[in-house]
């Protein structure tokens, strides 16, 4: 059985163009990378769990902002490891200089028997969606495609080649 994860993808419009919040993921492996290590902040949940209300208790636990709605259901997406994605799509406008994520261990460095703590997400930042599709791990970007022809009926791709 895969592992399931669930996300949610803040969008805004602003005069001309359409943005979308993406999270970088924090520790010491993602430090130093950027175009195509950007997601949506999202997080596995287990078969039991509902998962648009895991959706909001991921984006809360990595931005420490709860979302209002309404939700845009998006497609479920298989990404390159196997894992199925599942996203929820909202207007916004949250700042995220008010970020607030929750932390993790991991012995760092690898064998060194220390334990450290790092944020689950470094940082937020909104992202015209064509500069998004380029920053985004390339599994999710279906969600963005996605987004932008629901929003506009456009085919983003014909933006972003």
């Amino acid at each position: 059985m895969p592992k399931k994860s669930a996300g949610i993808l803040p969008f805004r419009r602003q005069p001309g163009r359409l943005e979308v919040l993406l999270v970088h993921p924090g520790g010491p492996f993602w430090a130093k990378k950027d175009l195509g290590s950007w997601s949506i902040a999202k997080g596995e949940y287990e078969e039991s769990e509902e998962p648009f209300q895991a959706a909001l208790r991921e984006f809360f636990e990595e931005t420490g902002h709860q979302p209002a709605g309404p939700f845009l259901p998006l497609a479920e997406r298989k990404q390159p490891g196997g894992k199925l994605v599942l996203a929820w799509a909202t207007e916004s406008d949250w700042d995220p200089s008010s970020l607030v994520s929750n932390n993790f261990t991991l012995e760092w460095p690898k064998n060194s028997g220390r334990i450290s703590e790092f944020p689950e997400v470094d940082r937020a930042e909104w992202f015209e969606i064509a500069e998004a599709a380029r920053r985004i791990r390339p599994g999710q970007q279906g969600f963005l495609y996605e987004l932008y022809e629901k929003l506009t009926g456009k085919h983003l791709e014909e933006f972003t080649s």
